[in-house]
């Protein structure tokens, strides 16, 4: 009985601190500590031609590639994801894509732009729509409805009738700025002020 009691027991690794038979334990230990070192901040056993690879990949400070601050590499994915001020987000009101850090201030003029509500025919500010939407009952203002009183015959001489805005376009932003670019470009070129013949010679 002594000896198959003799046969589990284990002693601890000193280099390791695995729990090994004792029949085998100076062995690993030769084995263990010739080739493995334990890695002092995960406390992983990594083979010993490995412990610098294993560092830099597992462990070594990463820079974001987004806004260049440096951090553990553990917590890379949910900066990138929730917290990096150069990430990508869109607003809620014209879907524009931005940096997060410009969010706000985006948001702040953006959610003051108004939309006429089909229901009412009110000018409704974008901030404002979904509350308006919730209980908008589709009455017009007394104020609506008397100035739309006031003019039924010049409406029927064809003056023209306000059209709702349109919907904001970022298409249509980036094709007047290219415009407006070239116009400049243009201007620039045309109006270039030209050296005096007389100066010349």
């Amino acid at each position: 009985m002594a000896g198959a009691s003799d046969d589990h027991a284990t002693s601890i690794c000193s280099h390791c601190d695995r729990a090994i038979p004792s029949s085998n334990i100076d062995l690993h230990f030769a084995h263990c500590s010739r080739n493995l070192e334990k890695c002092k901040v995960c406390g992983d056993m990594v083979p010993k031609k490995f412990v610098e690879e294993h560092f830099l990949s597992t462990h070594a400070p990463v820079s974001c590639s987004l806004c260049s601050e440096t951090m553990d590499r553990n917590i890379l994915d949910v900066h990138k994801g929730e917290n990096c001020p150069q990430r990508i987000v869109t607003c809620e009101f014209c879907e524009f894509p931005l940096p997060a850090i410009d969010l706000l201030e985006h948001q702040e003029v953006c959610g003051n732009r108004t939309e006429l509500c089909l229901l009412c025919n009110k000018y409704i500010r974008l901030r404002e729509r979904n509350g308006h939407e919730s209980r908008c009952t589709g009455v017009v203002s007394n104020i609506a409805e008397s100035s739309r009183n006031v003019r039924p015959p010049e409406r029927a001489q064809g003056a023209p009738r306000r059209q709702p805005p349109r919907e904001f376009s970022p298409r249509r932003l980036l094709f007047t700025i290219a415009i407006t670019g070239i116009a400049v470009l243009l201007g620039s070129l045309f109006f270039q002020r030209k050296p005096d013949s007389s100066q010349v010679n």
